[in-house]
Formats: C-alpha cells, structure tokens, sequence
C-alpha cells in the first residue's frame, strides 16, 4: 500500500493512502492525485498544498 504526505507549506498535515487524505481533505482521490503534479505546484505559491509520495 503506497502512502503519500500532504503539506500545506512546510508543515505536514497528514501521512495516509490518497483515500485517507481526499476523506482528511474532503476532496476525490484524483484531488490528492492533482495536488502531486508538477502542473499543480507551477499554479500555487510555495504555500500551497503539496502532496509528495513516500517510498
């Protein structure tokens, strides 16, 4: 199972499966999925949401 970090700037908000952070956020998966794209971070500031992929 895959999990992923959501930030919002340089504070970590949450560390679960995209389920667990589009229910954390309220949002769809492919929300969470969104906020990982590099498309994503070129439309918000450095203290947008950031979602990063964990190994």
């Amino acid at each position: 199972m895959t999990e992923y970090a959501i930030y919002k700037g340089d504070d970590l908000l949450k560390i679960g499966t995209l389920e667990e952070l589009a229910e954390f956020r309220k949002v769809k998966r492919e929300t969470i999925l969104f906020y990982a794209t590099p498309t994503y971070r070129k439309r918000t500031t450095e203290k947008g949401l950031r979602v990063i992929k964990l190994d």
